[in-house]
């Protein structure tokens, strides 16, 4: 068992429900999560977090959406300081990316926002600034509905690199 885990497995509730929210915004997945405690291993968290994911419906991914800057931005009002540092990790190729590109994205998460009603999500580790902006585009031509399930996904992916990272705390 990994330090993280064996010391989120005694903490008292609400600090377990701080490092979950660390990893996703969505409070009841996060209250879901503490209470399973105690997981045993990484596989068995990852498990769960995702079982529990797929329970999750639209005002919990809308939560969990609202909790990351827009792709491009550093902040977000929702963030928690280890939420906003991993954050900065994942969007680290739009540190280096040019103006028209930084505006071109600005425009895109406006366009997304009124188009869908929630900020552009997207796993962004990885990914140049070139490719999230294509993704953006492609994802501007879709419905609402299978947008909230795509969007969703990539929150669940963003989980998951959230809880590895915790994990090796």
């Amino acid at each position: 068992m990994s330090s993280s885990l064996e010391r989120w497995n005694a903490a008292d509730e609400s600090s377990a429900l701080d490092a979950m929210m660390a990893c996703c915004g969505a409070r009841r997945w996060a209250t879901a999560m503490v209470k399973r405690r105690p997981i045993l291993d990484a596989t068995e968290l990852r498990a769960a977090a995702d079982q529990i994911w797929d329970a999750m419906q639209e005002p919990d991914w809308l939560e969990a959406f609202a909790c990351h800057p827009r792709i491009g931005e550093r902040k977000s009002s929702h963030l928690s300081s280890q939420s906003s540092t991993w954050s900065k990790q994942e969007q680290s190729s739009v540190t280096t990316a040019n103006e028209s590109m930084l505006a071109q994205l600005a425009e895109g998460n406006t366009r997304y926002e009124d188009k869908f009603g929630f900020t552009y999500i997207v796993c962004a580790t990885g990914k140049s600034t070139e490719e999230m902006l294509s993704i953006l585009n492609r994802r501007l031509a879709a419905d609402r509905t299978l947008e909230l399930r795509e969007a969703a996904e990539e929150q669940r992916q963003i989980m998951q690199i959230r809880l590895r990272k915790w994990l090796e705390q």
